[in-house]
C-alpha cells in the first residue's frame, strides 16, 4: 500500500460519517481520474492496482455491483501476473461487497493467502472472516482459527509476531469457548488435541475441505494445481 493511500485511509477513518462519504467520493474521483489517464501501454499491474483502488472506494460508497466488477477484473490480472498479496486484497474487497458470490471470493482469498507467503496480517484477516461466517459449534471455525495462529507464528517476525500471535490466540480462545465452552488454557489445549488441531499436516488438509464446502469444484476461478507449481521453493 502506498504512503498516499495510507494517508487517504487515515483521513477517511478519522472523519465524521458525513465527512467520510465526501472523502471517499474525492478518493474515488482521484483514482478514477488516474485510471482514465493511463496510457494505452500502461502495465497490467498498474491498471489493476487502480481498478482495485476504485473498487474499494465504490464499496465504501455503497455501490457493490460496480465494486465487484472492478475488483474481480483486478483479481484476474493479479493472479496472471503472480501478484499474490494484491490478489488476496482483491478477494477481500469482493468479500466486502456482500454479493451472492462473496463467500466464494473469500474462499479464494483464504486459499491464496495460506498457499503463498503474503503478509501474515492479511492471511489472519481472511481466516478470521471464515471464523465470523461459521457457526460457533462447527469445526470449520476451529480449523480456520488454528490455521490463522499457525500462519502468524511461522511468518511474522519481531513486533508483528508478538502482536499478531496475541490476536490469533484470542481468536482461538473465542472459538474454543463458542465451540465447546472451554476457557482456561489447559482446557483449550485438551480441546485442540481432541479435535486434532495440533498438527498442520492434519489441520491444513481439513482447511481445504472447509474451502471445498464453500466453493463447488466447477466454480474455482483459477487452476489451483497450476498455481501450486509456482510456489517458491
Amino acid at each position: 500500500m502506498s504512503d498516499t493511500k495510507q494517508q487517504d485511509e487515515i483521513l477517511i477513518e478519522a472523519s465524521t460519517p458525513e465527512q467520510a462519504i465526501e472523502d471517499i467520493q474525492q478518493y474515488l474521483e482521484k483514482k478514477q481520474a488516474a485510471y482514465d489517464a493511463l496510457e494505452e501501454n500502461a502495465s497490467p499491474i498498474e491498471r489493476a492496482r487502480l481498478q482495485l483502488d476504485v473498487a474499494e472506494a465504490l464499496a465504501g460508497m455503497g455501490r457493490p455491483d460496480e465494486a465487484w466488477d472492478k475488483a474481480r477484473a483486478a483479481l484476474d490480472t493479479f493472479v496472471e501476473e503472480e501478484q499474490w498479496e494484491e490478489a488476496v486484497q482483491s478477494c477481500d474487497v469482493l468479500y466486502q461487497t456482500a454479493q451472492p458470490a462473496s463467500l466464494i471470493a473469500l474462499a479464494h482469498g483464504v486459499w491464496l493467502s495460506v498457499t503463498y507467503p503474503v503478509d501474515p496480517t492479511l492471511t489472519v484477516n481472511m481466516l478470521n472472516y471464515v471464523v465470523d461466517e461459521t457457526p460457533p459449534t462447527a469445526d470449520g471455525a476451529a480449523v480456520a482459527a488454528i490455521t490463522a495462529h499457525y500462519i502468524a507464528d511461522i511468518r511474522a517476525q519481531g513486533d508483528q509476531h508478538k502482536s499478531l500471535t496475541f490476536l490469533t490466540k484470542q481468536i482461538l480462545a473465542n472459538v474454543a469457548k463458542g465451540h465447546s465452552k472451554v476457557e482456561d488454557q489447559d482446557a483449550i489445549n485438551a480441546w485442540l488435541e481432541r479435535l486434532e488441531l495440533l498438527d498442520p499436516d492434519i489441520f491444513l488438509p481439513r482447511l481445504s475441505l472447509v474451502l471445498g464446502a464453500i466453493v463447488p469444484p466447477d466454480q474455482w476461478w483459477f487452476d489451483r494445481d497450476a498455481l501450486r507449481e509456482k510456489l517458491p521453493q
